[in-house]
């Protein structure tokens, strides 16, 4: 055979060999609480040709630090206090800055959602909003003397808002702590902005000035691990996703719905780079 006859069956058997070979599928992270989340930007990896599956894990962030996980998305407001226990920030821009500057070597941060949070919140009744003078949490802290809040026993919620500790009530689940704001036991109940099943007859205190820390959805990642086409895949999640769409789709969950079915439907109303 000649030379130009082995050098052109070479190269079909690399062709036929590189055209096999794929690559690895990127293991995203997620407790199991949070595996809603880890499906949207599993999804969204997949949406830009990536192969992407979501693990359940106790703590992934140890699984991103020692590289068993390339993405792990969470909230910036505990994801600094994981990373700063005592840094101050509150604003949405601050935490996420502060956030960026104390993680560890090796893992960086993509956009944060500004129109997706989850921070804790204050629900109250139209009667004690009236009878406060607001309905911005500032209200609460002219009326802390005496404020008694509601709260699921261990749900994430700050111990003081601005300059008032108010007394807390803990409840098994939150369907008992509405009630007890309900029935006047308590004149508020923490829950949080995305939260799914708030009843309709309460309201949600708004945080204009940012006395409870923000919590925007974001997503961490392996430095040097991702290519450019990954890397704007997560950041694209910022451009589509708001908190009544997070709230919605948890409450989906909540009903028994896949978390992964619900990211994979979501995406499909709202697709990537448009």
């Amino acid at each position: 055979m000649s030379r130009l006859a082995l050098a052109l069956v070479a190269l079909v058997v690399a062709g036929g060999c590189g055209g096999t070979s794929t690559a690895p599928s990127i293991p995203v992270g997620a407790t199991p609480e949070a595996s809603l989340v880890a499906h949207l930007y599993a999804a969204a990896l997949r949406s830009y040709g990536s192969a992407a599956h979501v693990e359940s894990r106790e703590d992934p962030l140890l699984g991103l630090d020692s590289g068993e996980l390339r993405v792990v998305p969470g909230f910036t407001g505990r994801l600094l206090h994981r990373f700063d226990p005592d840094a101050t920030a509150r604003a949405a821009t601050q935490v996420y800055r502060e956030m960026v500057s104390a993680l560890p070597e090796g893992v960086g941060a993509g956009d944060y959602t500004t129109s997706a949070e989850d921070k804790p919140a204050l629900a109250v009744t139209d009667a004690t909003a009236e009878a406060w003078g607001g309905r911005d949490v500032t209200a609460a802290v002219r009326n802390c003397d005496g404020l008694t809040v509601a709260a699921v026993v261990d749900a994430p919620r700050p111990a003081t808002i601005g300059t008032c500790t108010p007394k807390v009530r803990e409840f098994p689940d939150a369907a008992r702590a509405f009630g007890a704001v309900r029935s006047g036991r308590a004149k508020a109940a923490w829950t949080s902005t995305a939260a799914p099943g708030i009843p309709t007859e309460l309201l949600m205190l708004s945080d204009r000035t940012s006395l409870i820390r923000a919590e925007n959805l974001v997503p961490l990642y392996r430095r040097n691990e991702l290519n450019e086409s990954q890397a704007l895949a997560l950041n694209e999640v910022a451009g589509v996703l708001d908190t009544a769409a997070l709230a919605e789709m948890r409450a989906k969950v909540a009903d028994g719905a896949d978390p992964g079915h619900v990211a994979d439907a979501f995406l499909a109303e709202h697709p990537l780079g448009d």
